[in-house]
């Protein structure tokens, strides 16, 4: 649906894109053999995931390669003045930190178009009169009147309104809209339809959404060129930066660090009594409550385990995870020659999506810095395996690739909805996961992957979830 009082500039259609190619920095690594092009720009309607399929069909016997590159630089709009950027989940917590760090940095970024769930109007509107965004999408197709009387309210009279997107698609016809780089900062699945526009309408993609990589992995290596995806999450985009120090044959493992969550030292036996509100209260980062649960039972760590393998390239056995209370480093690369690169910024999203938005540019005062003249503490422990066993079913999930992945997503997003209306214990999280997981078995068509295989899967584990949860309930009544 598109509701157009007064269209400015562009339309959500995306124009025939410009040649363009991974460009090799001069740092240790770059590779310009590596460079792509691809001179046209397909993309499909997509709903929800489903319809897209990318014309690349099937992705048997694809070869491995590197997803996220920081030797390289994917530009598809190659020009001087600033970089339009779409922001995908504008009013969720990625969204308003990167539409704060846009409006602090304006000579160099432009947000050309917004999208949300419909869930803050006011804020949607208020954020797209702020921007001078020309387009506004929402997937909630019912809050179009509310939204365009938000903006009318906004505007001047005589002020043309931002063309207005509705519907379980609109998402993914704006990410393959005119612009330099969509940030895709969408929580859940539904972010894999628009992160394959983005990439096969060649957009710079800034990933925050970490589940359209972990569900659609095949289908997304199949579609990015090389330096075209430039990770978000802070632990990717510190590794991202530490690779940078090296060539992919030095690195040795890399080492994601996790805060510990709310419960860091608690046992099993004290995790069976916690409630929904302790599992929301996160010592250091404020986020949504999918993601801070989470963050909690540390599926959110899991999930990144399996995104490091798959942008990097670097085996689930030399991915290591560790626990880090003061969330300062972000993650490490520890090098062949014994020397371990770590990122360390005060805890603040906004650092790495200046990374996401501005690479291989840095962004002046994007994030705060630490002041050396203060004393402090950096504590390192391993993780609990016994406690949190999120970690080690993610590495399996990963290892067993094809819709194990999305089974895995589905079912705990599933199991998480539960344990937040009480309906399940905060140990029959991982439970139930598990036992999905392994009714699912070993997915037949290994790599080999299309957007109707993760919608089946995703089905079929939510469906399975809620029956077992059905289950724990009653049986707890």
């Amino acid at each position: 649906m598109s509701d157009s009082p007064a269209p400015r500039g562009h339309g959500p259609e995306a124009p025939s894109a410009p040649r363009r190619q991974a460009r090799a920095l001069a740092t240790p690594g770059a590779d310009p053999s590596t460079s792509s092009t691809r001179a046209d720009a397909r993309h499909g309607e997509s709903t929800h995931l489903a319809p897209y399929d990318p014309p690349s069909g099937r992705t048997t016997g694809l070869p491995a390669r590197t997803l996220a590159d920081p030797h390289l630089v994917y530009d598809p709009l190659p020009g001087d003045g600033p970089k339009d950027v779409v922001i995908l989940g504008s009013t969720g917590s990625i969204g308003t930190q990167a539409i704060d760090l846009v409006l602090r940095n304006p000579d160099r970024f432009r947000v050309t178009g917004l999208s949300a769930n419909g869930g803050r109007v006011a804020l949607l509107a208020e954020q797209a009169h702020r921007l001078q965004a020309r387009t506004v999408a929402v997937a909630r197709e019912d809050v179009v009147p509310q939204l365009r009387e938000a903006l009318s309210g906004l505007y001047g009279t005589g002020e043309p309104l931002p063309e207005i997107l509705a519907g379980p698609d609109a998402a993914t016809q704006l990410a393959a809209s005119d612009a330099h780089t969509v940030l895709n900062g969408i929580t859940g699945s539904i972010g894999l339809a628009p992160t394959l526009a983005a990439l096969e309408a060649g957009r710079t993609l800034a990933l925050a959404n970490k589940e359209s990589l972990i569900v659609g992995g095949p289908l997304v290596k199949a579609l990015a060129e090389p330096g075209q995806i430039i990770p978000v999450d802070s632990e990717h985009a510190a590794l991202f930066q530490a690779l940078a120090s090296g060539t992919r044959a030095d690195v040795r493992k890399l080492v994601v660090t996790a805060s510990g969550g709310p419960f860091r030292g608690r046992t099993k036996a004290d995790l069976a009594r916690v409630s929904v509100e302790d599992a929301l209260a996160h010592p250091t980062w404020a986020m949504g409550p999918v993601i801070t649960i989470n963050s909690a039972t540390l599926v959110n760590k899991g999930l990144e385990v399996i995104e490091a393998h798959l942008l990097y390239d670097i085996p689930f056995d030399r991915i290591e995870v560790v626990v880090h209370p003061q969330s300062y480093v972000h993650s490490m690369v520890e090098f062949t020659d014994g020397s371990t690169i770590a990122q360390a910024t005060p805890p603040d999203m906004r650092g790495p999506i200046a990374i996401g938005l501005g690479w291989p540019e840095r962004v002046p005062d994007a994030a705060p810095a630490f002041d050396w003249s203060k004393a402090s503490t950096w504590e390192f422990f391993p993780l609990d395996n016994d406690a949190f066993p999120s970690v080690n079913l993610a590495r399996h999930v990963g290892q067993l690739a094809g819709t194990a992945p999305a089974v895995f997503n589905a079912a705990n997003e599933e199991c998480v909805e539960a344990f937040r209306a009480g309906a399940l214990p905060f140990n029959g999280i991982m439970e139930t996961v598990t036992r999905v997981v392994d009714e699912h078995g070993t997915p037949s068509k290994g790599t080999s992957l299309t957007v109707a295989d993760v919608l089946e899967a995703e089905t079929w584990a939510r469906t399975r979830a809620r029956e077992l949860t059905a289950q724990t309930a009653e049986a707890r009544a």
